[in-house]
């Protein structure tokens, strides 16, 4: 009798499993254009490589901004972005040290973290995160420096600076600190609209409701802002399919939007998904945008791969830049060539 209750729980175990199981997403067409290898840059021992934003200057040399801090440290309280250069994507890159830093006394006071670059109007601009961590909310002991993080903006006429900041975030929380924002707001991603608007797409965690990581857009009339919320907001954001997402890049492309967003359980936690649009607000269902790491690198099935950011040229994605976490310990960032005669049609 045992043995055939033994059995009877097998049977039912296995079919709730097999109902359960989520079906794999389809590849999109930037999965099908990706290079079957990819190569490590600006590898260190002696620190942390995240978060590469990759762009080329008008003489062709591609400058990478990027975020570190000493393996001694904590992204939360100690990351800096630095800045480094090459003739090719896939380097070699030379380091040119440090240009973006906490500053006392201001709302980045500590960490400066995720860089996103974009040329437009002529300028360089670079949005960040920064926080101050004498704000941290204690009503939670894990991340307690996280709701102190904001979404930053600085400008350049050079690749090489200087940048100006601002003293306030281009970005701040809702003032109701119940809202879906109301938390932090990180992560951003920006574009100049074929309208001729300015949208900076930002990511925040809604702690105090569903703790679920959720994404939104403001929009503004002029580059330094003001930057009002969409009332639609969040835009990505889909409970009902079990995972959540972070780490948004957006773009405009073929005159279609697309979202290329890192996965957190809706179908691993090491690949990509895309999205696509027809206005920039309203997602269709999730494809995959790129493959864990190990597809591509020689790390193992767990290795943490995202933070994915596209190298332009002429108006064509050529390369796709993400930070890898590697069991060697010189975690790097890493690239991808994206091969042009498999681009969407």
């Amino acid at each position: 009798m045992k043995n055939l209750i033994t059995i009877c729980l097998i049977f039912l175990t296995y079919n709730y499993c097999v109902a359960q199981r989520v079906e794999e997403p389809k590849d999109s067409w930037i999965t099908k254009s990706l290079a079957d290898k990819g190569k490590f840059i600006l590898q260190t021992k002696d620190s942390v490589v995240w978060g590469c934003a990759p762009i080329y200057d008008e003489k062709g040399k591609v400058h990478v901004y990027y975020s570190t801090w000493a393996k001694s440290g904590h992204w939360l309280t100690n990351s800096k972005i630095a800045h480094a250069v090459a003739d090719h994507p896939e380097g070699p890159y030379k380091k040119l040290g440090i240009i973006l830093e906490g500053r006392k006394g201001y709302w980045d006071a500590n960490t400066i973290h995720n860089p996103n670059i974009q040329r437009v109007d002529g300028k360089y601009v670079m949005l960040y995160i920064g926080n101050d961590t004498l704000k941290q909310d204690d009503w939670r002991t894990r991340a307690k420096s996280a709701n102190t993080q904001r979404v930053g903006m600085a400008i350049a006429d050079s690749p090489n600076g200087p940048w100006k900041r601002f003293d306030k975030p281009i970005i701040e929380v809702s003032k109701d600190s119940m809202a879906w924002d109301g938390y932090c707001t990180v992560n951003p991603s920006f574009m100049k609209h074929p309208n001729g608007e300015y949208w900076i797409y930002y990511r925040s965690w809604d702690r105090r409701n569903d703790d679920r990581r959720k994404t939104g857009v403001a929009m503004a009339k002029k580059l330094e802002g003001p930057y009002v919320k969409y009332e639609g907001n969040p835009i990505i954001d889909f409970p009902e399919r079990g995972g959540q997402t972070e780490d948004p890049y957006f773009f405009h492309y073929k005159n279609k939007f697309h979202c290329l967003i890192r996965d957190m359980g809706h179908f691993d936690w090491y690949s990509g998904l895309y999205l696509e649009s027809e206005d920039g607000l309203h997602w269709g269902e999730y494809q995959r945008s790129h493959h864990k790491g190990s597809h591509y690198f020689p790390v193992s099935e767990k290795a943490r791969y995202e933070r994915v950011q596209v190298l332009w040229k002429d108006g064509q994605p050529e390369y796709l830049f993400n930070a890898i976490f590697r069991e060697d310990g010189c975690h790097s960032g890493a690239v991808l060539q994206i091969d042009q005669s498999k681009l969407k049609e």
